[in-house]
């Protein structure tokens, strides 16, 4: 009975146990002011940790894709248990935070889990809506984004209470996605099985010059993503320092901040029908590079610092943008692609988007201390960059796009 009631709304299960599963990837950032407050930990520390479950995502999603175990176990199953053990690793890094060598090993697990999360839950979407399978991941790319903002909506809710609080709820969370799409199961029109991942084939689609440009594009917006996500509780606070508001304020407008890309997205899906997903892609990606550009400029004492109010509302431009051309440039790849080598391909160029997240984290937390909002700017490559790449493909080349991998 609970089986049909599920099955009669597949997409919207699906996308909530998203959202209650990626709340595990920032679940450490909620409470990182707690964190440098309570027990000192630096930004250079927190940025380690987050390095840390990119890392394990990586690892991961090349594993599931290489060893081809997304097709030897069924999607729902993997998904299931990787919610399980990922809420209990995250729940177990409350115990572990004291001993550095120990809470990394756990993230980096955590992010091995997020590897059975993410990709899967686009393995399900297929198997469920078909028909729909463009507008439908949107929808799940936009549960990623508010996932991640999950923490510190967490974080203020709960504020009054311990740190642990708010990662034993996030736990929680994954583990009630997990059971969701354990009962419900995977979709009767999953596609057929394409068998391992061979790193070759991945590779030579880069030798053709649209996907070529594509990817380049992705790259330079995976370079900027996450370290935005990263940074925006450190900006966030340092505008509520100079509002004399409480900390408190600091999660609230974090979590805002961060979930309005849920929105860009969707936005952005909407825009595609009519003006193509190359157009959409290179408005987000411009919109967010040219925010990192002049945010330094507008917030910084020696040039007259801007209202915190205005920049508070900059900050939330850059997270409606930031994420806005994602879906986009996932469907441009899928179209791109080979098509006897689209699976191979998207997983490859995913991982070596999220490993370039890694030094773009790693940098900006690093020189956070020193640099103080000029910091920003070491994101400008990626945007820059990426625009540059697809500065050589014409919009007449790249119509609306009802599908997206």
């Amino acid at each position: 009975m609970q089986n049909e009631w599920l099955r009669r709304f597949p997409l919207a299960v699906i996308v909530i146990a998203q959202l209650f599963g990626t709340s595990l990837w920032f679940s450490v950032n909620g409470v990182g002011l707690a964190l440098q407050r309570d027990l000192g930990i630096s930004e250079v520390d927190l940025g380690r940790l987050t390095l840390m479950v990119q890392a394990g995502f990586i690892v991961g999603t090349l594993t599931i894709a290489m060893t081809g175990l997304a097709d030897r176990f069924r999607a729902s199953r993997i998904f299931a248990a990787s919610c399980l053990l990922g809420g209990v690793i995250n729940a177990g890094f409350t115990l572990t935070v004291d001993y550095q060598p120990f809470a990394m090993s756990l993230r980096f697990m955590t992010g091995l889990c997020l590897a059975g999360i993410y990709p899967l839950g686009m393995k399900l979407i297929i198997g469920w809506t078909p028909r729909h399978t463009g507008l439908a991941l949107a929808w799940l790319v936009g549960m990623l984004t508010l996932g991640t903002a999950l923490p510190h909506l967490l974080r203020g809710a709960t504020f009054t209470l311990d740190w642990q609080i708010p990662l034993l709820l996030a736990s929680s969370l994954a583990l009630l996605g997990g059971a969701m799409i354990f009962i419900l199961g995977d979709g009767p029109h999953l596609p057929a099985s394409s068998g391992p991942v061979r790193l070759s084939e991945g590779l030579s689609a880069f030798r053709k010059r649209n996907f070529r440009a594509i990817a380049s594009g992705y790259f330079g917006h995976a370079w900027e993503l996450y370290a935005f996500w990263m940074l925006v509780p450190f900006l966030v606070a340092r505008e509520i320092q100079r509002l004399q508001m409480s900390d408190q304020s600091a999660a609230w407008l974090s979590f805002n901040i961060i979930a309005l890309g849920t929105t860009g997205c969707l936005c952005g899906g909407f825009l595609s029908k009519c003006l193509g997903s190359l157009r959409v892609a290179r408005w987000a990606l411009a919109c967010s590079g040219l925010i990192g550009l002049i945010y330094p400029l507008l917030g910084h004492p020696m040039l007259g610092s801007a209202s915190p109010l205005i920049l508070l509302a900059l900050l939330c431009l850059w997270g409606f943008s930031v994420i806005a051309d994602s879906p986009q440039f996932s469907a441009l790849a899928a179209a791109t692609a080979p098509k006897e080598q689209v699976g191979s391909t998207l997983a490859i160029m995913n991982a070596l988007g999220f490993a370039l997240t890694i030094p773009a984290i790693a940098l900006t937390t690093w020189l956070w201390s020193t640099q103080g909002l000029w910091v920003l700017w070491w994101l400008l490559p990626g945007p820059t960059l990426g625009l540059w790449a697809l500065s050589a493909l014409k919009d007449e080349s790249f119509g609306p796009i009802q599908t997206a991998k």
